[in-house]
């Protein structure tokens, strides 16, 4: 049964953004976004996001004017704004000695800056309605550093600081935040990393999560109770959690999960004949 509340989300075109569209379109008025336009409007005909509850527009969270643009459609076209979910993200492998200056910006760029872009302009539509939800998508690399993917670390760090930061700004305004943080999650980002040496930490745990556990975590825990913070896996959070409390740890005991990964990558490839 669909409610009236209207959720507007980002990173739409692919991944955990796209399945969530599909999954939430039947509960929620959605407008979903992306920069990928083209990408968009595909995934809208191939999963068959049903018109009169989705509407779709682009959004590059990099520019602070095409998130007002956001918020004015989304008024316009439902009358009101409930909810945003901060999906788009951007990674690529590298050791910071090594990494391109351009790369630095296009993590901290989309990751972190897109993020925060976001949540100012609906959290200052939030406040005045007395009323919200912002949910950021962040990482278990939001708790704990890995070696090969520090840029992404650094902005996934920086989400979860803002998000518990915001979170203690609005509350006296009825807003409520969510930073959901989860392990790697079988999505064209991960595929990409498959063949980086540099991430081979990504793929140290028992198996990657799927779409479908993001979608129950949304439905059954996220959206409804609205808590503050999420890890999934729960103990692979807890090993996060523990990393974060304890980071020389984490040097002695990197070299291991590193090498777990390393053997999940070499399997991975020969499969897909690499």
């Amino acid at each position: 049964m669909q409610t009236t509340q209207v959720l507007v989300m980002t990173g739409c075109a692919s991944g955990i953004g796209r399945h969530l569209t599909k999954a939430l379109a039947g509960a929620y008025r959605i407008l979903a976004t992306d920069v990928n336009v083209a990408g968009l409007e595909q995934c809208a005909r191939d999963d068959g996001w049903p018109a009169g509850s989705v509407r779709t527009m682009k959004l590059d969270v990099r520019n602070a004017g095409e998130w007002e643009e956001a918020l004015r459609v989304a008024l316009a076209e439902f009358g009101r704004a409930d909810v945003l979910v901060n999906v788009a993200g951007y990674l690529k492998p590298g050791y910071a000695h090594e990494v391109d200056p351009a790369e630095v910006d296009k993590h901290l760029d989309i990751n972190t800056k897109g993020v925060i872009h976001g949540c100012r302009v609906f959290g200052r539509h939030f406040a005045a309605q007395k009323s919200g939800h912002l949910i950021n998508v962040g990482s278990l690399a939001s708790l704990a550093p890995a070696p090969g993917l520090c840029l992404y670390v650094a902005s996934k760090y920086a989400v979860r600081g803002f998000s518990l930061a915001i979170s203690q700004e609005l509350s006296r305004f009825g807003v409520h935040v969510t930073l959901v943080m989860p392990d790697a999650v079988q999505t064209p980002m991960l595929d990409l990393q498959v063949d980086y040496d540099e991430a081979a930490m990504t793929f140290s745990g028992p198996r990657a999560l799927t779409v479908q556990d993001l979608e129950r975590v949304f439905i059954e825990e996220v959206l409804p109770n609205r808590p503050l913070e999420v890890t999934i896996p729960m103990t692979r959070g807890l090993i996060a959690r523990l990393a974060s409390f304890a980071p020389s740890a984490v040097v002695s005991l990197a070299p291991v999960f590193t090498s777990q990964g390393r053997k999940k990558q070499k399997e991975l490839k020969a499969l897909k004949g690499r």
